[in-house]
């Protein structure tokens, strides 16, 4: 986050293993800077336990009656350089922990001098006996300058001012191991894609009309060939199509409206739900296409979308926009208007792999809606992550495609997958 914290990071990272695991110790001969740098240890996923018992009887053997030999193991003001040597040697040796950092604050006439050389005799000690492959930092407090690393052998210990330093860069090397250790994703494909069809679409709405979004229909056709769950229903042009939809869908249902120009249909009253019969579908239609032609903005308007009513399951959107250095980004989160008030969004750049989406969904603090929540059904998982597989393969093959959105999805129970609501695509010639 700052450049401090880069020099600190390096200086761990070019000397020091990656650890196998976040179990970090900490021997100190001052309680309070072990208690800092165990916080700042577990504040940023490193994991502080308490050693086993066979290791605290080892360290109770040669340490003073007042010592803490849980961990941090504390060995008071009192620790001479034989004690370092011994409690370091234990510790590294130990199979209780995977990283070790090494304080040391001058107290009374102990002098630094004395104390180093132990703690590279006690380092030395420890990898021979069991505790190669563990990273070690060290702090030694209380110097008006920066100290020189600890060397041991041909090995080089990174040396901090502050325990918290130590702390921090040895637990993002410990994120980054992690990191490293995840098996690689894969690109999952799909026999039933047809994203040349959806390029074509899109190249013919280029054509008529230029950059912009696509129409309903189009917008609905390119979702269809791409095996997305399109919902039903369609566009109805006047108000005796949109009875005749809605009969044929059966009610109630939702009246929308279609339009290629106007992007937040809520704002302009468009969006009429649980309509329930022929009349009031006829009356959302007259709502719906009055204000637009007082406002002289009737051209705006294709038709109305009219669908069946979705309930039940979790609202979440999927989204995409082109990032000028990165490409497509793709982006999942909670749906409707939670969306913009909370902004609980997991974004990856495309092409996603599997693991991508697994980790994108379940990145957001929402996730636990899905999983079902006091009472409330968990939803389609699986689903939603097939989903965002089948839409980064529609981005990536289809350049043209500049934006989408689809808010909200519902994400049904278990086993009954999802449905788009409402979707919208933009498009632009590529590069443009």
């Amino acid at each position: 986050e700052t450049l401090e914290d880069m020099f600190d990071l390096t200086a761990t990272l070019t000397a020091q293993p990656l650890p196998p695991g976040k179990r970090a110790a900490i021997i100190t001969n001052a309680g309070g800077p072990g208690i800092l740098c165990a916080d700042t240890c577990e504040a940023n996923g490193m994991e502080v336990p308490a050693l086993s018992p066979e290791t605290r009887a080892r360290l109770a053997e040669f340490l003073p009656p007042e010592a803490s030999v849980t961990n941090p193991v504390d060995m008071i003001a009192s620790a001479s350089a034989e004690h370092y040597r011994r409690a370091i040697a234990t510790v590294l040796a130990s199979a209780d922990i995977d990283a070790l950092i090494v304080l040391y604050i001058p107290v009374g006439v102990t002098q630094r001098e004395e104390i180093v050389p132990g703690i590279a005799a006690g380092i030395a000690e420890g990898r021979q006996r069991g505790g190669a492959g563990k990273p070690i930092v060290a702090c030694l407090m209380g110097e008006r300058e920066a100290l020189p690393p600890v060397s041991v052998g041909d090995e080089v210990i990174p040396v901090y001012k502050f325990p918290e330093s130590a702390a921090r860069s040895l637990a993002r090397i410990a994120a980054y191991a992690r990191w490293r250790a995840i098996p690689q994703g894969a690109f999952l494909d799909f026999d039933d894609v047809q994203a040349s069809r959806a390029q074509e679409i899109c190249q013919q709405a280029l054509t008529a009309r230029g950059p912009g979004w696509l129409t309903a229909e189009e917008t609905r056709e390119v979702l269809t060939v791409m095996g997305l769950p399109a919902p039903a229903g369609g566009v109805a042009r006047t108000a005796e199509e949109a009875v005749a939809l809605a009969t044929q869908i059966g009610f109630p249902v939702a009246v929308k409206l279609a339009s290629h120009e106007i992007v937040h249909k809520t704002e302009q009253g468009g969006v009429k739900l649980h309509v329930p019969n022929e009349a009031a579908v006829r009356q959302a239609f007259t709502d719906i296409q009055e204000p637009l032609a007082k406002a002289g903005r009737l051209s705006a308007m294709d038709g109305v979308i009219v669908q069946p009513m979705l309930s039940g399951g979790v609202e979440v959107m999927v989204g995409m926009v082109e990032d000028p250095s990165f490409g497509p980004l793709m982006a999942f989160g909670l749906g409707g208007v939670y969306v913009e008030i909370l902004r609980d969004v997991s974004f990856r750049v495309t092409p996603l792999t599997d693991r991508d989406v697994r980790e994108m969904v379940r990145e957001i603090r929402g996730y636990r809606l899905l999983e079902g929540y006091r009472g409330h059904a968990a939803a389609d998982v699986p689903a939603l992550e097939e989903a965002l597989l089948r839409l980064s393969r529609l981005v990536e093959e289809v350049p043209e495609i500049a934006e989408l959105d689809l808010n909200p999805i519902f994400a049904l129970p278990p086993g009954q997958g999802c449905r788009i609501a409402d979707a919208r695509i933009r498009v632009k010639p590529p590069g443009a």
